[in-house]
């Protein structure tokens, strides 16, 4: 009897033994794995972020954004914060803007001047709603003769001269410029409708 019990506890003491061995130093090697595991799992969560972020920033931006990050629109931009409209081409809101240049602007500097006065808010809202039509309308999609109806009310008239798209008398300087919410095409020439 006092055999089986010394064997008995010979054999518990061998795979205590044996366990503590398999196990090495305590488990330190699992924790190790565990620790490896977790960062590698980490890299991958912060290298997929990125790659979001990255499209994200790739992605074409709003026509506010647009207007705002091109030096050549900067009067644009000042105007349609006069008029109280850079959240609405901030929007989801599908538009095609025909944006005149600080250029076209500048050949109708004391007109530009009369209109930014708080006075004439609604007089300037009206000439920046001529520049505008609602939805995308791409360049191709414009046809010789062809008049479109601005947010304004008024339409102006399209012609293809010499391979050049004219709006309103306006030359399309740079056509098509990408937008999440539609389209910008350059003029170089400010629209004045025929009810301010």
């Amino acid at each position: 009897m006092k055999t089986q019990k010394s064997l008995l506890v010979v054999g518990l003491f061998a795979l205590f033994t044996i366990a503590l061995t398999s196990c090495g130093d305590g488990g330190k090697a699992a924790r190790e794995k565990a620790t490896m595991d977790s960062t590698r799992m980490a890299d991958s969560v912060a290298m997929v972020e990125k790659k979001i972020a990255d499209s994200i920033a790739a992605l074409p931006k709003t026509i506010a954004e647009t207007a705002i990050n091109t030096p050549a629109l900067s009067t644009l931009v000042a105007a349609l914060s006069a008029g109280e409209l850079v959240d609405v081409f901030k929007g989801t809101d599908a538009f095609t803007v025909f944006a005149p240049t600080n250029d076209a602007f500048a050949a109708v500097q004391s007109t530009v001047d009369m209109l930014l006065k708080a006075e004439n808010k609604s007089k300037l809202q009206n000439v920046l709603k001529y520049h505008v039509v609602a939805g995308t309308v791409k360049a191709a999609d414009l046809k010789d003769g062809q008049e479109v109806i601005t947010l304004q009310g008024e339409k102006l008239k399209v012609s293809l001269k010499d391979g050049k798209v004219m709006i309103g008398g306006a030359e399309v300087v740079s056509a098509d410029v990408a937008v999440s919410n539609g389209v910008v095409h350059v003029i170089n020439k400010v629209l004045v409708p025929k009810k301010m």
